[in-house]
């Protein structure tokens, strides 16, 4: 079972943040002190993490900072939660390296129409695809849970279930084929073109949070669906496609970082 419960950033990372946002406003801290109606010490202090203020101290604070109180709170979570998040970053490096294997039997199977792979090495190969996928991705249902980024929980799952089924489709039709593959083919990248253009809108939204990072995986995974829209251009997008796997995990691994101290 999760227990959660929201609690404010401590010291010394509230401070700096604090401090972070006021020379960004290009506010001096005497100045500050005259909008929120406290001393220069206590300001002081609070900025050099000596002391944990109130909650209405820090909300009196962040107003005077056109900032919103409710960014500066973070979320707990239990250790089955964080241990997830570790096994998330872990099994995508896993899925990033049988991808190659994947990609190589895919394409020997579509254009040369031959299984470079025995059919029993090939159905391994997709079940451990399918198996390190589904614990990648569900990381990020797991992150959209954390910072309440509820169409990023709701894409990736969406995103989850597609793959399985297309994994699923792949490993029944070795046997029998209901459709021609260039059908196959246009439905899947069609389908997760436009799945992958609303992941990547929903990676930009943790820019605030994770940084750049989160930024250039967005940019990529959006220009990824793009490209898989097209069709005529899917290849290119399954090039776009490898870094932003590489900086997804990342986001999955600081986010784990974060999380585990407690300052996200």
């Amino acid at each position: 079972m999760k227990i959660q419960n929201t609690y404010t950033m401590k010291q010394p990372e509230l401070g700096k943040k604090i401090s972070e946002l006021r020379k960004a406003k290009g506010i001096t801290q005497e100045e500050l002190v005259e909008k929120c109606n406290l001393n220069v010490r206590t300001i002081q202090r609070i900025e050099a993490g000596e002391v944990t203020p109130r909650s209405y101290t820090i909300k009196t604070i962040l107003t005077a900072l056109e900032y919103n109180f409710s960014d500066i709170t973070t979320i707990n979570y239990s250790q089955t939660s964080i241990k997830f998040l570790k096994l998330a970053w872990i099994f995508g490096i896993v899925y990033f390296m049988l991808g190659f294997f994947e990609l190589f039997a895919e394409y020997y199977r579509y254009t040369e129409d031959e299984m470079i792979f025995s059919k029993p090495v090939y159905i391994a190969i997709k079940l451990a695809v399918l198996i390190s996928y589904s614990i990648f991705i569900y990381g990020f249902v797991t992150i959209g849970d954390i910072l309440k980024n509820y169409i990023l929980k709701i894409i990736a799952f969406i995103l989850m279930i597609v793959f399985i089924l297309v994994i699923v489709y792949d490993m029944i039709s070795i046997f029998f084929s209901p459709l021609p593959h260039e059908t196959v083919l246009i439905i899947e990248a069609v389908t997760f073109g436009g799945i992958q253009l609303i992941f990547g809108i929903a990676l930009l939204k943790l820019q605030k949070t994770i940084g750049n990072i989160a930024l250039a995986a967005g940019i990529l995974e959006i220009l990824t669906g793009a490209l898989f829209l097209s069709v005529i251009l899917s290849l290119v997008g399954l090039i776009t496609y490898l870094p932003a796997i590489l900086l997804e995990v990342v986001i999955l691994y600081k986010t784990y970082e974060y999380v585990k101290v407690g300052s996200l």
